[in-house]
This record gives C-alpha cells, sequence and structure tokens, in this order.
C-alpha cells in the first residue's frame, strides 16, 4: 500500500525520500543524518523501528538538530505507550506522533493521526474519514472502553470490491464479513476510549484465550520491551489440557542466556504491569522470528506450526525458514 501512498504524496507536489538497506546500518543514527541532511518534515516508520531505537540508546534529539521535522509516523504494529514517552523525551518534544492502523486490502486507515487534534500516550488520535468504524462485543453491540472486534458499519470508498480468482465472491465474504453479517471485521482486538482514540491491543485472530479470558498479545510485547536483555518476542495461545496457555518466544542480545533468574525477571515484569492471567507458563528462547515482508510478526504462522497445521502464503514472508525452529522445540511438548 505504501506504494500508493507515495505516489499521493508526489500528486499534492511533496518530495519524496526513500532510503533502501538496514536503518542501523552504518549506524543507528543514518536515518536522522538523512533528516537533518534533505530536510525531512514527515518521518514515516514502523513501531519495531522506534522500539529499536529505545533499546539501542539511541537520542537524536542530543545528537541531530532535526529543525525541519514536523511528523513522526508509525504503523506496522501497535505503538506502545512507552514509545511515546521515547519519542517525545528523545527525539523531539513538540512533533506530531501519530500512529495508524489500516491494512494492504483498504489501502486506507480505520484510525490514524490528525494535525488538528491532541495526541495521549499510547492512542491513534481518531478514526478515520469515511470510515465508520466501531468496536462490538461478541453479540455484535457497539462497546466503548472495552476491547473487542474493530468493525466498520458502513461500506468506505476504499473498500475492495472482490478477490482475484474467487468468482462467487465465497473467499472475499469469509475473509470480511462472517464474523458479523454484512458487517466488516477487520480482524483487529481494539478500544475505543473515553477520548474517541483507539487502542490497537492486536490481530483478534491471534489474541489469548487463557481459562476464557481474551487478552491482546500487544499488552505482553509492552511489558517485554521493558527488559533490556530481550531484543525482540512472539506470544501465543497453545492448546493445552482442555485449556490454552500462553506461550513467549524471545530472541535475546548476543551473549544472554535464558535462565531461571531471566524468566522470573520477565513473568514479574509482565505481572506488576498487566495481570496474573497475561504471565506465559512457557517462556523459550529463539534465535530468530518469522516476519513479513513488511516487518510484523507473524503470531498465526507460528501458532499453526506449534499446533501441526499447515501455514498458508509463506512467500509473504522475509524469513520463513525462521518458521522451522518453532517446530519440533521440546518446551512445548510438556
Amino acid at each position: 500500500m505504501m506504494w500508493n501512498w507515495l505516489v499521493s504524496g508526489l500528486a499534492v507536489g511533496a518530495t519524496i525520500v526513500l532510503f533502501d538497506g538496514s536503518p542501523f546500518h552504518p549506524k543507528p543514527e543514518v536515518l536522522w543524518d538523512l533528516v537533518d541532511e534533505v530536510g525531512i518534515s514527515v518521518f514515516g516508520t514502523s513501531a519495531k523501528y522506534i522500539s529499536a531505537l529505545e533499546k539501542a540508546g539511541v537520542k537524536p534529539r542530543e545528537s541531530h538538530k532535526l529543525l525541519s521535522l514536523k511528523s513522526v509516523l508509525s504503523t506496522g504494529s501497535p505503538l506502545a505507550p512507552e514509545s511515546f514517552d521515547y519519542v517525545y523525551r528523545d527525539i523531539k518534544p513538540r512533533l506530531l506522533l501519530g500512529s495508524i492502523s489500516g491494512g494492504t486490502d483498504i489501502v486506507s486507515c480505520f484510525a490514524l493521526a490528525s494535525p488538528i487534534l491532541p495526541v495521549y500516550r499510547g492512542e491513534l488520535q481518531c478514526r478515520g474519514l469515511g470510515m465508520k468504524v466501531e468496536i462490538f462485543d461478541d453479540e455484535g453491540k457497539a462497546i466503548r472502553e472495552t476491547p473487542g472486534e474493530l468493525v466498520c458499519t458502513s461500506p468506505f470508498p476504499s473498500m475492495p470490491v472482490a478477490f482475484w480468482n474467487d468468482t462467487d465472491g465465497s473467499k472475499y465474504r469469509a475473509a470480511y464479513f462472517e464474523r458479523f453479517d454484512n458487517i466488516w471485521c477487520h480482524g483487529d482486538w481494539a478500544e475505543l476510549t473515553a477520548k474517541e482514540g483507539i487502542v490497537i491491543h492486536g490481530r483478534s485472530d491471534a489474541t489469548l484465550n487463557p481459562g476464557g479470558v481474551r487478552i491482546g498479545t500487544a499488552e505482553i510485547y509492552r511489558q517485554v520491551e521493558r527488559v533490556p536483555e530481550v531484543l525482540e518476542s512472539l506470544c501465543i495461545g497453545q492448546d493445552w489440557q482442555a485449556d490454552v496457555r500462553v506461550v513467549l518466544f524471545v530472541r535475546l542480545r548476543d551473549g544472554v542466556a535464558l535462565d531461571d533468574a531471566l524468566r522470573d525477571q520477565i513473568r514479574r515484569t509482565i505481572r506488576e504491569n498487566t495481570t496474573p492471567r497475561h504471565v506465559p507458563a512457557k517462556i523459550i528462547a529463539v534465535s530468530d522470528i518469522p516476519r513479513t515482508i513488511s516487518g510484523k510478526i507473524v503470531e498465526l504462522a507460528v501458532r499453526n506450526v506449534v499446533h501441526g497445521r499447515p501455514v498458508r502464503n509463506t512467500d509473504a514472508l522475509a524469513n520463513p525458514q525462521a518458521l522451522k525452529l518453532f517446530e519440533q522445540l521440546a518446551e512445548l511438548k510438556d
């Protein structure tokens, strides 16, 4: 979808700046060098990049001028409240930090930023123009200040009309309209706040269900990211003894071993800032975590591998070989 967005930028007279390569090579500040060098005003990036900057101790506010910078836009995954703190503390205190959420399929956003609204920590500022977005409970009733399914209750301008090679429309209906009759269900587990903002808790097909209580994976990732030894993590629900147990996979910094002390630290951090239900039953170290070409971790694919189910559309993965790391983990059998 970003190709379309960038072409739109050209159509309104903006100059587009692209960077091809690792955003940490030859040094972690390379993109901020570019901001000063060419005068970038809108900096588009991912939540993972912002989190990685903080873990690396990068403080562009202290090393760069950033005079042209007006907005930082984040997408790809939910932007943690702690990342809001980092951006305003260590990048620039006076700018618009916009976390956005939509999808390639709609080439648009259900929730996004607005230059005329305040920014609240951890929230996407508003629902998109032309998007009748609501949050539904399991019975299909609109709810507020409680997590539920993100839906769009009316047709919208960028709504796809069909899938390729889906002559009877069954795949299209199954993808978006099976959950609630004639209502687009996007598959995000989200919450409409008292300030009319949106909080994304993760994908609803990846929500965890220990003891019959649904919780979002983003709530766990927020806490794990506080642990300096952990570079990144992935969380799934594993079917276990007629219930579901939470399993957390972690990729650690070089030279760090996952011992009982580190496991205890991770569990304690999660328990103290969420609830006992969020605490993983298993914490397992892996050398790599599978993600899409656009950088999103693929919880559903890992969950399918763990349960011996087929994984579809592996062509969309940047590192499909990483899935093999999860096939025969002895820790998952006890």
